[in-house]
């Protein structure tokens, strides 16, 4: 029976573990954790969600919808726990986070062929068939290694987590429940502010103290900005971003429902199964907890909130994927090596479970010594590992998904003004194709 080595059991790490235990091989899978306990990180347990509990849309007229989607259609166990540990967030697919990684941690510790080894994995041995995934917090030897072994230096950006309160602590004489525009069930809670409000808001925070940044220069990634260095690119940036009001309305007042009822307004979102917990959303932060705590009180409903949890900042880590892996996610040095999750330079949950999920087919189909998978920018795994595997990049930067990457589709140009429509079309073609390289599979092996 073949033995192959799965470095790092966060998302990736743990869907391609499972799938390849799966197929009949014994996984050593082997993480640091809680031997060696991150910053981020606050339990011992594997594909732990360190940042925000929502994995996005489930609507596959999405990118991040879409993706889902594909990765079920592919097998994904990851993504069908999620669906399992789900919490109320609308039309998001959002999980109780320890609920979530507890359940992985059983399927794992239950699967005979996976054994789970908590030490640094430090040393890259091309003979055994391998997977590393360990993620944007990577052990530093490890990633001293990869620069030695590719020659090809890390980049690093920063990332950064929102903070989480207890709801019962939360004032709903001032905060109401509402969806934006009511699509799906009123599962925010939404603190308003008027223009007042905002403004004292506003200025705190652009001159809260912060946490210095040690080491190495701040390269933000876009996705998960700060909200401290969102504001400093203007007075209205948050309320056209985080912050914006527009389709929130609470039904105790009267109003114009057309017309934006309040300034600014500041959501909420379930983060455990028995909602007791909330994190505030677009609030990554960088802010001394105390800054933090004053911060918070400000905002009209959470004046006396219990933070169970601080924002925090870390740096986040990625290969130059381009120079080192293929299209298969697999390194051009070294046949037996393959990579998968953030540390590729793919951004977000899904992403990171998507290409956790297709190094362990790839790797399955190698050792087999069949076709790898040939997914392209049709489907939005495909164009995914497009992009970080494209060599023309002047600067390469971590990714989500998003439309913009997929491949355009062809038809009637004036109905493909149609946002929706052209969505349609993107989608119908993606499941389609992906369908057909889940037949492939099941053909082969």
């Amino acid at each position: 029976m073949n033995k192959v080595q799965i470095i790092g059991a966060g998302l990736a790490g743990s869907e391609a573990a499972i799938y390849l235990a799966n197929k009949g091989y014994i996984v050593d899978l082997i993480e640091m954790r809680p031997k060696y306990q991150t910053h981020a990180h606050t339990t011992q347990y594997p594909a732990e969600f360190v940042c925000s509990n929502s994995l996005g849309s489930e609507d596959v007229l999405s990118a991040s919808g879409l993706l889902k989607k594909e990765a079920q259609i592919l097998g994904s166990t990851l993504i069908k726990t999620a669906f399992k540990t789900r919490v109320s967030s609308g039309n998001s697919l959002s999980i109780d986070r320890f609920g979530f990684c507890k359940k992985i941690d059983e399927i794992i510790k239950s699967n005979k062929n996976i054994n789970l080894i908590c030490e640094k994995y430090i040393k890259i041995n091309p003979e055994i068939p391998t997977i590393i995934s360990t993620g944007p917090l990577s052990a530093q030897e490890l990633a001293q290694n990869i620069k030695e072994e590719f020659g090809e230096k890390n980049f690093s950006f920063y990332d950064a987590i929102a903070p989480i309160v207890e709801k019962n602590t939360i004032n709903f004489d001032k905060a109401f429940w509402a969806s934006r525009w009511d699509k799906g069930n009123a599962d925010f809670i939404n603190c308003p502010m008027n223009k007042e409000e905002y403004e004292k808001f506003y200025n705190f925070l652009i001159n809260a103290e912060r946490i210095p940044l040690k080491n190495f220069e701040a390269n933000y990634f876009e996705g998960c900005m700060p909200i401290e260095v969102m504001a400093q690119r203007g007075v209205d940036t948050l309320r056209f971003g985080p912050m914006k009001p527009v389709g929130l309305f609470d039904k105790r007042i009267e109003t114009q429902y057309k017309k934006n009822q309040f300034y600014a307004v500041v959501q909420l979102r379930q983060d455990d199964k028995s909602a007791n917990l909330y994190n505030i959303v677009g609030f990554q932060t960088n802010l001394k907890w105390g800054e933090q705590k004053k911060l918070i009180e400000l905002i009209p409903g959470l004046e006396n909130a219990k933070i169970v949890r601080y924002g925090v900042m870390h740096a986040n880590t990625y290969i130059n994927s381009p120079k080192i892996l293929n299209k298969y996610l697999q390194t051009k040095k070294y046949p037996n090596i393959f990579f998968a999750g953030q540390l590729t330079g793919v951004e977000g949950y899904c992403e990171s479970i998507s290409t956790g999920l297709l190094a362990g087919i790839n790797l399955n189909l190698y050792l087999k010594k069949r076709q790898m998978l040939n997914i392209d920018n049709t489907t939005m795994l495909g164009a995914l590992v497009e992009y970080i595997t494209f060599e023309g990049h002047k600067i390469f930067n971590p990714i989500n998904s998003n439309w913009g990457i997929i491949k355009e589709v062809e038809g009637d140009k004036k109905k493909l003004k149609d946002k929706k429509f052209k969505n349609e079309l993107r989608s119908k073609r993606a499941i389609e194709n992906i369908t057909k390289l889940k037949n492939y599979i099941e053909e082969q092996i």
